[in-house]
């Protein structure tokens, strides 16, 4: 009898300890968070399929490669790192083949994606307080910089403003108050709670909006719903020497089988910086965010999630233009609802709603003038809102995605010039900024995919209802046009593919075309000075949409250790919409050089390319190489598109080492002069120049990492080519900071 009792607690003990060893993975849907089942995984000679659940269960080893593979996902390999990082937030992330086939760019924040990341991002990102800024760090990307630190606005391939589709979590935007754009859409995004962000290039992808240049789309992170009730949370610290900013940002949260709530906040201050020739360089901000998302687990096939964001900027120095922020105070609120029916044909249905108000002041109050002859300001705000549904229907090989979706945007405000010196001391003008315009957006869509053997083919179609007008007309304005409201049909097609050429190569073509109506400053400013020179804006209300006709080829390499990708562009874009020297205008101001009207040019063509390249050296060392390219012409007077960024080359060398508590880096940068330039916008060539970073990072327990590094090592005096200059007697462009030493703390608390 002893002996059987034996024998059973011998057995207990070696299940107790397998099961200790043993570790449960949950493989999920990317974009919807939604279980994968019935994907096949092997792993270090043991193999199986993933549950209703999308969970199956391994013991690490620290040399063994995790592969799966699924119908609708491809096939795939975890290296023993990737699989690591997966194992510590107990899931896997995995898009669905068609999509991540598009000509696309995944960006990993909060949420490790293994090799589907083509990069990933430092702890200084994540705290970044404005989420253009971020995108700098992708190959292609470049910014419009008005201020030091503040409100970066994204320029990819020479595309801009309203040519961008920026959305959050595939439906909501915001629209820029500042009729300066010093609160571009981005700027409204908090990146601490960002898991990742994908940028869609060209006119393909067509579900999440008019996609004229690019969509990019920023992925909140999704609900960490748990067996037991938990809680969760992160605070970060960090500080800058030059420009003594100070960045803080955190999350709280309690989760449980059928909710998860959490909290957020950040918070980041500066003041100026010092270029790399020590000049000083107005750079002033201050700037946080505060919010909370809510999780709610309906049912096995049904979720709901519900945000609200409250962002807050004060007192922000830009340098360039004639005034600065004093406030900017936004809502993002949004609701979301999926359901996963899953029946024989009808797989999912998603909805989403949302509304962004965004309340904006800017003055001159803060500016040295001498001699101050007028004090100014302009409160303005903006209203966004609207919402999408889509369902998805899968039969065999063949899938579809088909839904609607509505935007309406509505802009106000109004500019005060009050004289106190001169022959208008004492007189108090006001101008209508923005006539109270409104811009609505309702289309339907469609996207068809299907698989075949080493093929996979997309097709894709949206028709947007574009309706516009103004509520408070300025006579000064409407003098000027027989009609202020337009209702536009604009279509959008694409078709393309993904051909597997064996050999871990492939080669993808897309042909896309896409119309856009004129944004709200292209329709209804009034005589404001918001372009790249000293001249004031016409809005013109009947300017008819620009087309762009793009086509899109890529060729990539993905083998275990390896992924090279290729992606060449060409666009031509018809009634391209510019905006020229129109001398029977009369400026308001009389300091004005005169006025330019928003107009449509016959023709523009750009062309370009982005290469990268990463490799895994060793198992503890990888290397990463970028070089991005964009050529644009006006074909109509034969000169550059203005606004066009250089050549950029961009090299990182990373490791990681001692059981990945040890993260070394090293990035360097090396941009091209830029000797294309438009002579109708009074564009200067800019210089070349290099930079290198260096950063390392250490985590001394599960709690506890920190983050140190050197940023302009070499402190080189430079400023990007898209950067705006400041005004003056002899206006030069803003010089980028000099060297800068930074420091981060990461606890994570629970």
């Amino acid at each position: 009898m002893k002996s059987k009792i034996l024998i059973i607690l011998l057995i207990a003990l070696i299940t107790g300890l397998n099961n200790i060893f043993a570790q449960s993975i949950q493989l999920l849907d990317l974009n919807t968070r939604q279980p994968i089942e019935g994907a096949s995984w092997q792993y270090d000679g043991k193999s199986g399929i993933t549950s209703h659940r999308g969970t199956f269960t391994i013991e690490y080893k620290a040399d063994a490669t995790l592969s799966l593979s699924h119908l609708n996902y491809g096939s795939w390999n975890l290296t023993p790192a990737d699989l690591k990082k997966a194992l510590e937030i107990k899931a896997i992330f995995r898009e669905e083949t068609s999509h991540s086939l598009m000509p696309v760019t995944i960006v990993a924040l909060h949420t490790p994606l293994s090799s589907q990341a083509t990069l990933s991002l430092n702890t200084r990102d994540r705290l970044a307080h404005d989420g253009g800024d971020i995108l700098n760090s992708i190959e292609g990307f470049s910014s419009i910089r008005k201020s030091g630190a503040y409100g970066f606005d994204p320029v990819f391939r020479g595309f801009k403003y309203d040519q961008l589709n920026i959305i959050i979590n595939g439906a909501q935007t915001a629209t820029a108050a500042c009729p300066n754009r010093m609160d571009p859409p981005s700027s409204q995004v908090a990146p601490n709670m960002i898991s990742h962000i994908e940028v869609q290039k060209g006119p393909h992808s067509l579900r999440y909006g008019n996609s004229f240049g690019a969509t990019i789309n920023y992925i909140p992170l999704a609900p960490r719903y748990s067996d037991k009730q938990s809680l969760y949370g992160r605070i970060t610290g960090s500080f800058e020497t030059n420009g003594e900013i100070i960045r803080n940002e955190g999350v709280v949260g309690i989760s449980g089988k059928r909710y998860d709530l959490g909290i957020f906040g950040s918070f980041a201050k500066g003041s100026n910086y010092t270029d790399g020739d020590g000049n000083s360089v107005a750079a002033r901000f201050s700037r946080a965010s505060a919010g909370a998302s809510l999780g709610i687990k309906i049912s096995e096939k049904q979720n709901l999630n519900l945000s609200a964001t409250r962002n807050f900027a004060r007192d922000t120095d830009f340098p360039t233009l004639p005034m600065d922020l004093r406030s900017d105070d936004t809502w993002l609120l949004n609701a979301r609802h999926s359901f996963n029916i899953n029946r024989d044909v009808l797989k999912s249905w998603n909805t989403a709603i949302y509304a962004s108000l965004v309340d904006h002041k800017m003055d001159n109050l803060l500016k040295t003038i001498d001699p101050r002859m007028m004090n100014a300001s302009t409160p303005a705000k903006t209203k966004a809102y609207g919402g999408r549904t889509e369902g998805r229907w899968l039969s065999g090989n063949s899938s579809v995605f088909a839904g609607a979706d509505l935007r309406i945007e509505n802009s106000s405000g109004e500019r005060k010039r009050e004289f106190i010196a001169g022959p208008n001391a004492g007189k108090v003008f006001y101008d209508n900024v923005w006539q109270n315009g409104t811009i609505s957006k309702s289309a339907v869509f469609a996207e068809f995919q299907k698989t075949l053997t080493g093929l996979t083919l997309i097709f894709s179609g949206r028709l947007e209802l574009n309706q516009s007008g103004i509520d408070d007309e300025a006579v000064e304005f409407s003098n000027n046009y027989e009609s202020t409201a337009e209702t536009q049909v604009n279509p959008a097609v694409s078709a393309g593919g993904v051909k597997s050429l064996g050999n871990n190569f492939s080669a993808g073509l897309w042909l896309g075309s896409a119309k856009r109506s004129g944004s709200m400053t292209e329709r209804f400013i009034n005589y404001f000075p918001v372009g790249q020179d000293a001249y004031e804006l016409l809005g013109n209300p009947n300017i008819k949409p620009e087309t762009n006709n793009q086509a899109d080829f890529n060729l990539s390499y993905k083998s275990v250790k390896t992924i090279v990708s290729l992606d060449i562009f060409a666009s031509v874009i018809n009634q391209y919409i510019s905006a020229t020297i129109d001398t029977s205008l009369t400026p308001r101001f009389p300091t004005s050089p005169g006025v330019r009207r928003f107009v449509n040019i016959d023709k523009a063509f750009k062309t370009g390319f982005e290469v990268s390249w990463k490799q895994s050296l060793t198992t503890q060392i990888q290397q990463r190489l970028s070089v991005a390219y964009t050529y644009g012409q006006n074909t109509v007077i034969d000169e550059p598109l203005p606004e066009i960024a250089p050549m950029d080359f961009r090299y990182s060398l990373s490791g990681s080492f001692f059981k990945d508590k040890l993260r070394p880096s090293i990035n360097l940068r090396h941009v091209l002069s830029q000797e294309r330039t438009s002579a109708e916008f009074g564009e200067k060539e800019s210089p070349a120049f290099t930079l290198a970073d260096i950063t390392v990072s250490w985590k001394f327990n599960k709690v506890l990492s920190a983050t140190a590094g050197v940023q302009n090592l070499f402190d080189v005096a430079y400023y990007e080519h898209l950067n705006r200059p400041i005004s003056g007697t002899t206006p030069k462009p803003i010089y980028a900071p000099g060297r800068n030493f930074s420091i981060a703390v990461t606890a994570d608390l629970f």
